[in-house]
């Protein structure tokens, strides 16, 4: 059974950081492509980064200089570092698996797997 549980959201003040953790079991993690996405109230859902099996990452545009993504094939988890908040980073996160090594870039409808979701509130 596929399981992907996120933690480490919360609520910080603008330029704040928060590191996201996803806890996987049940997929061949280091042959999965990973991925971080989010959705903020009444707004589509928007990657923010991806890494791929071999470890190259995407990045949006948005988070790009501000988030980095990682993971430890040895812990089955995938990480996501947020630095220099903003109150348009707020949104639910979630962890996605796609069981391929490869990613495309950060398209949404590629992933079979999705967490719960943790979320992360930034105030002014």
């Amino acid at each position: 059974q596929v399981q992907l549980v996120e933690s480490g959201g919360g609520s910080v003040q603008t330029g704040g950081s928060l590191r996201l953790s996803c806890a996987t079991s049940g997929v061949n993690f280091e042959h999965y492509c990973m991925g971080w996405f989010r959705q903020a109230p009444g707004k589509e859902r928007e990657g923010s980064g991806t890494v791929d099996g071999h470890g190259s990452i995407t990045y949006a545009d948005s988070v790009k200089g501000r988030f980095t993504i990682s993971r430890d094939n040895a812990k089955n988890t995938l990480y996501l570092e947020m630095n220099s908040l903003k109150p348009e980073d707020t949104a639910m996160y979630y962890c996605a698996a796609r069981p391929s090594v490869a990613c495309r870039g950060l398209e949404d409808t590629q992933f079979y797997y999705w967490g719960q979701g943790t979320q992360v509130t930034v105030s002014s």
